[in-house]
């Protein structure tokens, strides 16, 4: 990878950010640093994040991604519409940040079956 480039950029990355953002259930949510871990780039929230802004796949949940420690992040020009569709699958949004977040946070894995050095997928 050029020093240029990100892992958002990868496609693989990609697909698996967007299965794990579809994992979160209603009323539960996700961090930018667990779906980077669910996709196996522990570091990368920051590229998440910016995935986050830029996908554009109709019914994805983008709303239950949120920052660390509970802070709802942005979401475009539009904050408040994101604390009122969290809201509406029954959290709390104060002063930008979710009440009871870590009750609400869940932390999506997702199985992935990784290839060995010759190319075959684990048995």
């Amino acid at each position: 990878m050029s020093a240029a480039g990100t892992c958002a950029e990868r496609p693989a990355f990609r697909q698996l950010v967007v299965a794990a953002v579809r994992a979160i259930p209603p009323g539960r949510i996700a961090t930018y640093g667990d779906i980077a871990r669910a996709a196996g780039r522990p570091r990368a929230a920051r590229a998440v994040g910016n995935l986050m802004r830029t996908l554009k796949i109709p019914g994805l949940p983008y709303h239950r991604v949120v920052a660390a420690g509970g802070n709802i992040g942005g979401y475009g020009a539009y904050p408040q519409l994101k604390a009122a569709l969290l809201a509406a699958e029954g959290l709390t949004v104060v002063r930008g940040r979710i009440r009871q977040f870590a009750e609400r946070r869940i932390r999506p894995s997702l199985r992935l079956r990784r290839k060995n050095r010759a190319g075959n997928a684990p048995h």
